[in-house]
């Protein structure tokens, strides 16, 4: 949730991945995250998030993830139920407030569509970074997400990122909890060779960390 003087608005921007960065392995700090949607209908969301931080789980071991979390949670330290709007141009109302673990857990257990992942943090000169790299059914996709204060503008983009997909709705969460990437990834692809990546033009100066990326507008 943003904390920049804007009330309950987060504003970023999201990238999709093929490849996790290798400077992103040596993370200290990372976390498993465990999302349940109660509900995902267009673009509006209701959200429970219970994150388990230090504690990166093997992809091929989140298919099981109520499993998973029932064996991590001792080590849950963070649970918030969150209300989110529909994303326009990188700003997004959210109003989130933290719940008590031990419900926040219970609930997941008993309702909601989920999605799980580890989630991995880092600086990339101003900017704070984090890089989700999804398990379960939205297995292999990997989306970096930058945000701020204030709307993102001016962006420095990594070479880590492929295409932008702030305003693609299919990659956000509560989409992917009940649309899984699984299905539809091999469409995606195809739709990438063809029309090659794209970057939101209406944010300022796209500024690319490599020499053969497009430039922004």
């Amino acid at each position: 949730m943003s904390d920049g003087g804007n009330g309950d608005f987060e504003f970023e921007r999201r990238f999709f991945v093929r490849e996790l960065p290798p400077e992103l392995l040596a993370e200290p700090s990372p976390a498993f995250i465990v999302q349940s949607y109660y509900l995902a209908e267009q673009g509006y969301a209701l959200r429970l998030r219970v994150q388990a931080s230090d504690a990166v789980v093997p992809l091929d071991a989140m298919d099981d993830d109520l499993a998973v979390l029932d064996e991590l949670a001792d080590r849950v330290d963070f649970c918030a139920l969150t209300v989110k709007s529909p994303m326009n141009e990188g700003t997004r109302y959210e109003a989130e407030r933290e719940i008590d673990v031990a419900v926040g857990l219970q609930m997941i257990r008993l309702g909601g569509a989920r999605v799980v992942k580890n989630r991995y943090s880092i600086w990339l000169g101003s900017d704070g970074w984090v890089v989700d790299v999804f398990g379960g059914a939205n297995r292999p996709l990997v989306i970096a997400e930058c945000e701020r204060g204030g709307p993102v503008t001016d962006l420095t983009i990594p070479a880590f990122c492929v295409t932008e997909v702030t305003d693609d709705r299919r990659f956000a969460n509560d989409a992917l909890s009940g649309t899984p990437y699984s299905g539809w990834a091999a469409q995606f692809e195809a739709e990438l060779a063809a029309e090659g990546p794209r970057f939101l033009q209406g944010l300022g100066h796209n500024h690319f960390a490599r020499d053969d990326a497009p430039g922004g507008a």
